[in-house]
């Protein structure tokens, strides 16, 4: 089992933002069920009180913190990402080869921390199953965003915002497994290719 200590950064933090940095590591790496609050303690230098006091509701509440927080630095990360990009097509090609180099520079440990942390909650904890279905629609939003810039009409652009998420979470999870960029990167490209099928021609 893999564990976490706090980063040096970390120790600038407050308790609480400490507590869930270390859960969301946690979880993203050992699933909901392999992460128990004693261990977010003892990896976030937290007393156990003090998870229950930033988080009365236990480990389901602190669980949907981390994932809103994984949720909020998807999205900034995909906004930097299309914002330097006239084309989405490229931009979601370079998302793509970010996510497999990142997942590759961890070792193949760190994949996506909302689907890690969500998997295996379907049907017995309704509040994470929930605040990850809001985390993959929101991360669909600049991505729609992206594609309208380029012309590509609404009803369009939303299913291929959908289709783009869609696409690179199950490309991440094969390339975690298979400990190879390869889904990742072969996802991006076609992605792109589909994207330009759907663009005006000038």
């Amino acid at each position: 089992m893999s564990t976490t200590r706090p980063r040096p950064e970390d120790g600038d933090l407050d308790t609480r933002e400490r507590i869930v940095r270390t859960a969301s590591r946690l979880m993203q790496r050992q699933g909901y069920d392999g992460t128990g609050i004693k261990q977010i303690a003892t990896e976030a230098a937290a007393t156990h009180g003090s998870v229950y006091h930033f988080f009365p509701g236990g480990k389901q509440e602190l669980a949907v913190a981390a994932i809103r927080r994984g949720d909020e630095e998807f999205a900034e990360e995909l906004r930097r990402v299309l914002g330097r990009h006239d084309d989405p097509a490229e931009a979601i090609a370079a998302c793509a080869r970010q996510l497999a180099e990142g997942l590759r520079d961890s070792g193949w440990i760190d994949g996506c921390p909302v689907a890690s942390t969500a998997i295996g909650t379907a049907g017995r904890v309704p509040d994470v199953q929930q605040a990850a279905a809001e985390a993959f629609a929101h991360w669909q939003e600049p991505v729609f965003a992206a594609l309208r810039r380029s012309g590509i009409p609404d009803d369009d652009a939303r299913e291929l915002a959908h289709t783009v998420i869609s696409t690179l979470e199950g490309a991440e999870l094969s390339s975690q497994v298979s400990r190879s960029e390869e889904p990742l990167r072969a996802a991006g490209k076609h992605l792109a290719r589909l994207i330009g099928l759907y663009r005006p021609k000038s």
